[in-house]
């Protein structure tokens, strides 16, 4: 039998048993009988599987963590009025050493921009420029303010400085989170 234009030959079918199921509880049955047998197909998954955030946050790649962040923190996925508390609450949950690394790299990111620490300090209503003596609140405006105006910066900091997303509560940034977890962190 010709088939089509091209002149492939089909033959009938006929002479290869069916061995597709008909319904769902068939198909179920086969597959345990397969497993059964020792029959399995395996998916290669090249990623790394970890444990919890902290194991992520420790093993991952800075660009693994980059694009991920970048795909769910964003002001388009989440607002700034809806985001600007959550980093309030994250930034006070970090430690001091953490927060001051945190503001020292928004500060050099935004230079590469043209912004000014001075400029930003007044802008911002900062107590301080110095990123050593800046408190939760300091710190909690300038990344309020970069994650507005500049996400990009945010997400080269937040695959950075990751602790900052550990403390994230929003249901949506929950669910963000939740996102890298059914993405990235195969439990082991």
């Amino acid at each position: 039998m010709q088939f089509g234009m091209l002149g492939i030959n089909q033959e009938p079918l006929n002479h290869i048993p069916n061995t597709m199921p008909n319904n769902n509880d068939d198909y179920k049955s086969q597959i345990m009988k397969d497993l059964a047998a020792g029959d399995k197909e395996t998916l290669s998954d090249d990623r790394e599987n970890y444990q919890d955030f902290d194991d992520f946050a420790q093993r991952s790649s800075r660009e693994e963590r980059r694009n991920i962040f970048s795909d769910m923190f964003n002001p388009d996925r989440i607002s700034s009025a809806q985001m600007e508390p959550e980093l309030q609450k994250a930034i006070a949950k970090i430690k001091p050493n953490e927060r001051d690394d945190v503001a020292r790299e928004f500060f050099s990111q935004l230079k590469k921009r043209g912004l000014s620490d001075r400029d930003l300090e007044k802008q911002l209503g900062l107590s301080t420029r110095n990123p050593n003596r800046m408190n939760a609140e300091d710190v909690s405006k300038l990344a309020g303010f970069v994650y507005h105006s500049h996400p990009d910066i945010f997400h080269e900091v937040l695959a950075d400085q990751p602790a900052l997303a550990k403390f994230l509560s929003n249901p949506l940034v929950g669910a963000a989170i939740g996102a890298i977890a059914a993405k990235w962190l195969g439990k082991k």
